[in-house]
């Protein structure tokens, strides 16, 4: 695949400044407008054209290619929203004097039903750290707090201690884009998190000081893929077959709300979703585990 040109590098790097001063986004989000503007960029240097040169046609053809090189739809549909994104900043900064991306169709996904643990999953699962070390006292107390909390993984390893209230049962999250939302804990966790503050944190830390609350025998905050090789272990000590992931632990979350009562939209918020929709999937899956639980202990199903 050809090199994209310095000029379409430079201004790939002028829009994401843009984007991150403009909406906050976070790095991974960032970093993936950043690979799909850089691929897009290689594919139009083979057709001898460029970022600002590009018509509506190429743009088709290239994501018709990803699509039939076996891209997944959800990728093909994310490379058109970032697309779309970069020529709508530079129709807005006269750098091009139409959108060509405006009149290209997403490709149609398939509705994503994820696999959820169950309650008696969850609750193996975080009975797995051996609490008598310091690192399962922090190990436990990270399960419990994502469980209770639905948080994304960024949002957990990135916590610092002055988001904890302790007092209230409460922490302050800032999910993406930087917006924030206060998000209740609970007795366990808040037991747990107080039981690995007080017990292990000072004991991993040693004479090293750190804002994280979750921290390594390094002293650092603990990174995202470390966390999900925890979980991954825990997993399996808890003897759960399927594959287990930190996000795993946010559809439990959600679900297990809303199978005992919870109402949409208060769902919504606490997992700091901008939009009702994204949060209905879960009401699909409660539905389907209900309809599964009926099945197997009504006598007349």
């Amino acid at each position: 695949m050809a090199s994209p040109p310095s000029e379409d590098r430079q201004r790939i790097d002028v829009f994401l400044d843009a984007l991150w001063l403009e909406k906050n986004l976070g790095e991974n989000t960032l970093a993936a407008y950043r690979q799909d503007l850089l691929q897009l960029c290689s594919a139009l240097a083979e057709q001898d054209a460029d970022l600002l040169s590009a018509d509506a046609g190429m743009l088709a053809r290239i994501l018709g290619q990803k699509l039939q090189s076996g891209a997944a739809m959800r990728s093909v549909a994310r490379m058109l929203s970032s697309i779309r994104r970069f020529y709508g900043y530079a129709l807005r900064e006269s750098w091009v004097t139409h959108n060509p991306s405006q009149n290209l169709q997403s490709p149609r996904l398939a509705r994503y039903l994820p696999h959820v643990l169950s309650e008696t999953q969850i609750e193996a699962l975080l009975a797995a750290p051996d609490q008598t070390r310091p690192l399962g006292l922090r190990d436990a107390a990270m399960l419990e707090l994502i469980y209770a909390c639905g948080l994304r993984v960024s949002e957990l390893v990135n916590l610092e201690m002055r988001q904890l209230d302790l007092s209230a049962d409460l922490v302050m999250v800032f999910g993406k884009g930087r917006k924030e939302r206060l998000v209740p804990m609970g007795e366990m966790a808040a037991e747990r998190i107080a039981a690995y503050l007080q017990n292990a944190r000072p004991r991993i830390l040693g004479e090293r000081i750190s804002a994280a609350v979750f921290v390594t025998a390094r002293g650092a905050a603990m990174t995202r893929q470390r966390f999900w090789q925890n979980i991954e272990a825990y997993a399996k000590v808890a003897g759960i077959e399927q594959s287990v992931s930190p996000h795993s632990l946010r559809h439990a979350f959600a679900t297990h709300l809303l199978n005992h009562g919870a109402d949409l939209r208060s769902v919504q918020l606490m997992l700091g979703h901008a939009n009702l929709g994204t949060t209905e999937i879960y009401t699909h899956v409660a539905q389907a585990r209900l309809k599964a639980l009926h099945e197997k202990h009504h006598p007349r199903a």
